[in-house]
């Protein structure tokens, strides 16, 4: 059924391709697995993750077993079609271990502000929501209530139009930090992810794009 699509990539030697697996929302890296021909077409027939098992010699199904399926959200592949990027929306942790990703070993880590993106910012949130953790700030917010993340989202968003009236760049920069936070675990208390967000801007750009002028 998807022979024509699968022309376009380069299987090794064995009929193997890598495929690296990764959280469609979060971007954070999951699995490092293969697949064979066979394979992929179940994957884009099922939208579910299957693999070729190299040591059994077999496919399999994730998540057939643990119930942890991988719903498939978009299959990409690399510039020499040689690897696939596959980006799912996991039903629960990746690894055997029971760890979310397989990739939870750190040989070296270089500590930088960049890595706090907004992707890890709304986990980090999330798992403040989770674990309760004493003395946290989110887990504060979270224990107040709505009426007091909606006031705070308020308060800040008040600080950073009086930081733009002041045409004050640090303070702009400040508040809308503030304002960004408190958005999120907005949020999340709403059952909203940067997902829902990044596709409601798709939509919008697609009909503004789609959109003639008579």
């Amino acid at each position: 059924m998807y022979d024509e699509q699968l022309n376009k990539l380069t299987f090794d030697q064995q009929g193997l391709i890598p495929a690296i697996i990764q959280d469609a929302e979060t971007a954070e890296v999951l699995t490092l697995a293969y697949m064979n021909k066979e394979s992929l077409n179940r994957t884009l027939e099922t939208g579910e993750t299957w693999f070729y098992s190299r040591k059994r010699q077999e496919l399999w199904h994730k998540g057939a077993t643990s119930g942890n399926k991988q719903h498939v959200k978009t299959i990409r592949y690399d510039c020499d079609a040689d690897t696939l990027l596959v980006l799912v929306e996991p039903l629960g942790p990746v690894c055997h271990t029971g760890e979310k990703s397989c990739f939870y070993s750190t040989l070296q880590k270089i500590e930088s502000p960049d890595q706090m993106g907004l992707n890890e910012l709304a986990a980090l949130i999330r798992q403040r929501r989770k674990e309760a953790n004493e003395g946290s700030y989110t887990t504060y917010l979270f224990e107040e209530g709505i009426d007091k993340i909606l006031k705070k989202v308020g308060e800040e968003t008040s600080e950073v139009i009086i930081g733009a009236k002041n045409n004050d760049h640090s303070e702009m920069t400040w508040e809308i930090a503030d304002l960004t936070y408190h958005t999120l675990v907005l949020m999340d208390l709403m059952g909203v992810s940067i997902s829902d967000i990044k596709q409601e801007l798709a939509k919008r750009h697609a009909v503004k794009e789609g959109s003639t002028n008579e």
